[in-house]
């Protein structure tokens, strides 16, 4: 079967390859691929590669398909069904005519919306998810009308889906965006609010009249923005992030009693976590919101074929850092 994969960490490495398609065990479902969709972790995986490879390292981390075979094992679904997910880190991705996944980070896809998009939304859905209702420890059935949470980078992917879960979960929401189509897209996806990241973020939100926030969550670099993000934190406040901290000290929050947390969608899969069966039980109600119409696909890229060219395009964009929602790639 047809596979693609970096040999090392230049863009310029993907390869076209074949590979053998496995017969899945287990819980394990094996996957028919239709369409996928290009998130910053597969830059980062990329780019974190030493030397050249022996074989290629086959990326993708949004998937969807049809259920090709099924593990002697699995219990919620069956050859034939369409499902969609965001995958495991410590196993080959999407980036593939045909994958192997465990069924317990699956979900049945959406039924009244389109491949594209649905798999545009698994990877960021859950990274939100995680980020607001695991470490935010916010309760959406609660009434949070006095909590406010700061998204930066509210225009991303992440973004875009926590801007709306937030607003749903009735917070108000302060997004940063940086151009008029980005401060109008976050409005209309739930954002009170908007300032801009490129410009004083203290100044911005105090004169929108919010003196500090409850939450608040890092979906970009947030060295830049650490002053302010120490500033704004209510004491007793909680941050949670994405990315990396290199020059930012968390000793800096703790005259405040503030909460850190890191999110990492894989980490439940990775240590094969009882609680990896919480991914699929998020992308359920994922698929649901985006049938009601409830949840907006932020799909805002389609590239049509499943080949080497398109992979090599959308990683690109994806990479230049300046995307608004997600980009995907049909088959």
């Amino acid at each position: 079967m047809k596979a693609f994969g970096v040999t090392d960490s230049k863009i310029d490495s993907f390869v076209e390859f074949d590979k053998v398609k496995e017969t899945p065990t287990g819980r394990d479902l094996l996957v028919k691929i239709e369409a996928i969709s290009i998130n910053p972790v597969d830059i980062a995986t990329r780019k974190n590669v030493t030397g050249e490879l022996d074989s290629p390292k086959i990326l993708g981390y949004d998937g969807y398909g049809i259920v090709d075979a099924v593990g002697s094992d699995v219990e919620n679904f069956k050859v034939g069904e369409k499902v969609f997910f965001a995958g495991d880190y410590t196993r080959d991705g999407s980036n593939q005519e045909y994958e192997i996944i465990d069924e317990r980070i699956v979900a049945h896809a959406p039924k009244d919306i389109s491949v594209e998009k649905s798999v545009a939304m698994p990877l960021v859905t859950l990274t939100a998810s995680e980020l607001l209702f695991e470490k935010l420890q916010i309760n959406p059935a609660a009434d949070n009308r006095d909590k406010t949470i700061l998204i930066i980078n509210g225009a991303g992917g992440v973004g875009s889906i926590a801007t709306q879960l937030a607003y749903l979960a009735g917070l108000k929401v302060i997004a940063t965006a940086s151009t008029p189509e980005k401060v109008q897209w976050v409005k209309d996806l739930g954002a009170d609010l908007v300032v801009n990241h490129h410009q004083d973020l203290i100044k911005q939100v105090r004169d929108l009249g919010v003196e500090n926030v409850d939450y608040i969550i890092g979906l970009s670099d947030n060295d830049p923005h650490w002053n302010e993000i120490v500033e704004l934190i209510k004491p007793f406040g909680t941050f949670a992030t994405i990315t990396n901290l290199r020059e930012s000290q968390i000793g800096d929050l703790k005259s405040k009693s503030v909460n850190f947390a890191w999110e990492w969608m894989f980490t439940k899969a990775k240590f094969k976590l009882d609680s990896m069966s919480d991914q699929g039980a998020y992308l359920e109600k994922l698929a649901a919101g985006l049938d009601s119409g409830m949840i907006k696909s932020t799909v805002t890229k389609v590239f049509h074929g499943f080949n080497l060219e398109n992979i090599k395009t959308a990683t690109k964009l994806v990479e230049a850092g300046h995307m608004m929602g997600k980009v995907v790639i049909k088959a």
